[in-house]
């Protein structure tokens, strides 16, 4: 019993636990999903998710030839964040009892920034829509331009965020606050630098941003003929093990004269317009795409794939997302030619966030407290007195994982573009 919590210590947590809840805000804007205790240990943390399907259709009554299998992709979701905060308190310093609260306090708010920052960094980093301003945020037209993108190629019109860091996010305030036509909003401009709801978006201020460097590659250029990708579910190996197959990706050639390509780079291809992704109509505009990884000097891997349906399949028919292959040679444009914050935007579907527990045992000699919050996200916290030193360790815990579903459901504003 000498490792117990009291009373107290167990109002604190309750206390604790609510305080963490209100502070998990990015969190709240993406969907969640549950894997069970079971399932997880067994697939080592991973499961893999569908993603949304696309639907074709035909004309006419006579619809004999055209009854063919759907393509059901899917992607992996892995349990990958294990987070804790630990920390040692002695008998003297035990004597203030503000001061264990402190520390817990201090502890909430740190998973709690490491599960928005989880959220912030996978929208930031694995979005692929891009919109690119030569200045600084001014405010409606800025978010306009992300819902066009959006709206361009077929993404649900509901449950739309953007996260803006916060000198961007003030910037766009302050231009709001100097309008004085509109009611309400310019008084909270004013006094709070709070902007609301813009464009069909939730708007959300953002206290760390992620930074996309200034690329530094010249010359860049698609490096050989046909680089065209077909929507796969599975794959069979060479012994006949059948496995599933991750869409949000494909490996290109290219060719650069100068400088390096590196993760996070956003570009364009010539001649390569984004379709709407339900009538497969081009846009009129150049499909956006991010460098996921680097393998050489000339072949990287980037999302999302290219799937311009010269194969004819009935997958790429489905899953089209350009207007047409991109020809050998043709020249790629880098977007973010200054270092920016990267602004994200995503509709909710296309983040999950996976919440996961710890199985701990309460008999095993360290007092256990757990609870779990709206979003699933569960907090351990642990105490264990050491006779030797006459010291107490704390530690809080918590473990999830955040999945991008749909790399086309979401992106990034830069701006103060070159």
């Amino acid at each position: 019993m000498s490792n117990s919590f009291s009373k107290e210590e167990r109002v604190a947590f309750e206390d604790m636990l609510e305080g963490f809840q209100d502070q998990l805000v990015l969190s709240k804007l993406v969907n969640k999903y549950r894997m069970s205790d079971v399932e997880a240990e067994r697939s080592n943390n991973t499961i893999w998710r569908p993603m949304p399907y696309i639907a074709t259709s035909y004309d006419g009554m006579d619809q004999t030839g055209n009854f063919k299998d759907k393509t059901q992709l899917s992607v992996p979701a892995t349990i990958g964040y294990k987070k804790s905060s630990p920390w040692i308190l002695d008998a003297q310093e035990l004597r203030d009892q503000l001061q264990e609260n402190r520390l817990g306090d201090a502890a909430k708010q740190k998973l709690a920034s490491d599960i928005n920052l989880a959220v912030s960094k996978v929208a930031s980093l694995q979005g692929t829509l891009v919109v690119k301003r030569t200045g600084a945020a001014t405010g409606f037209d800025d978010v306009a331009l992300a819902d066009a993108i959006m709206n361009e190629q077929g993404i649900p019109m509901n449950d739309r965020r953007i996260a803006l860091a916060t000198r961007d996010y003030n910037s766009m305030a302050g231009d709001l606050a100097k309008r004085q036509n509109v009611v309400g909003k310019v008084q909270t401009a004013y006094d709070r630098a709070y902007i609301g709801d813009v464009a069909g978006f939730d708007a959300f201020k953002l206290d760390y941003s992620e930074r996309l460097g200034a690329a530094t590659a010249t010359g860049v250029t698609i490096g050989a003929a046909n680089q065209f990708y077909v929507p796969k579910a599975t794959s069979t190996a060479a012994t006949g093990e059948v496995g599933n197959v991750d869409n949000r990706y494909q490996t290109i050639t290219v060719a650069v004269t100068g400088g390096a390509l590196k993760e996070g780079d956003a570009f364009t291809i010539t001649g390569v317009e984004s379709v709407h992704q339900i009538t497969k109509q081009a846009t009129g505009q150049l499909k956006t795409f991010r460098v996921v990884k680097v393998n050489s000097a000339t072949s990287i891997v980037i999302s999302p794939p290219i799937v311009s349906a010269q194969g004819a399949t009935e997958a790429e028919k489905q899953y089209q997302n350009v207007s047409a292959t991109p020809a050998n040679g043709a020249v790629i444009t880098m977007l973010n030619t200054a270092t920016a914050y990267a602004n994200p935007f995503w509709h909710r579907d296309a983040i999950e966030l996976i919440p996961a527990r710890y199985a701990v045992p309460t008999n095993a000699g360290a007092a256990v407290l757990r609870a779990t919050t709206d979003q699933g996200i569960e907090l351990v916290f642990q105490k264990q007195y050491d006779i030797n030193t006459m010291k107490t360790k704390y530690r809080l815990d918590t473990m999830f994982g955040v999945v991008m579903v749909n790399p086309e459901m979401a992106g990034i504003e830069l701006f103060n573009q070159t």
